[in-house]
């Protein structure tokens, strides 16, 4: 029976293997940081080549209209939408926009739930791009009421 330094060991040289062999896909473990550090909506849309985006009802947000502490406010989001490349998460008056990205293809269902911190009570967008480089978002009001990631 291994124990937790052994079995951290192995973990740790088959993960080197698998690396230096090709088969991790480091990609998968990066991110568009100029997008992330965006201050602003438009921005982190830029930083992503997207275009402007366009109210559509096939982007959906649901999440509470008054949050009780900013630290944790859970928020679902989707769309069904067909070519979509990402879907995105933005928080208008968060220090950073984008709050999450999600890469998808037609063997992944485009509907996510999370749970975001907010600095204050801000719109909130999700932001669908499609392949051919077009935008469609919904957007929700939310009012912090306690906490944030800003104070």
């Amino acid at each position: 029976m291994l124990n937790r330094r052994q079995t951290l060991q192995h973990s740790w040289a088959v993960a080197t293997l698998l690396g230096t062999a090709g088969l991790v896909p480091f990609k998968a473990i990066a991110y568009d940081k100029a997008a992330f550090e965006a201050k602003s909506i438009a921005a982190a849309l830029k930083a992503l080549g997207a275009s402007a985006p366009v109210a559509s009802p096939d982007v959906t947000l649901n999440g509470p209209e008054i949050a009780d502490n900013g630290a944790g406010v859970l928020l679902a989001f989707g769309t069904t939408l067909p070519n979509v490349k990402r879907v995105l998460l933005l928080v208008e008056k968060n220090p950073s926009a984008l709050v999450a990205s999600f890469q998808t293809s037609p063997a992944v269902d485009s509907q996510f739930s999370l749970r975001i911190k907010m600095s204050q009570s801000s719109d909130v967008y999700a932001v669908a791009l499609t392949q051919d480089g077009k935008a469609y978002f919904a957007k929700r009001d939310i009012k912090v009421t306690l906490g944030g990631c800003g104070e």
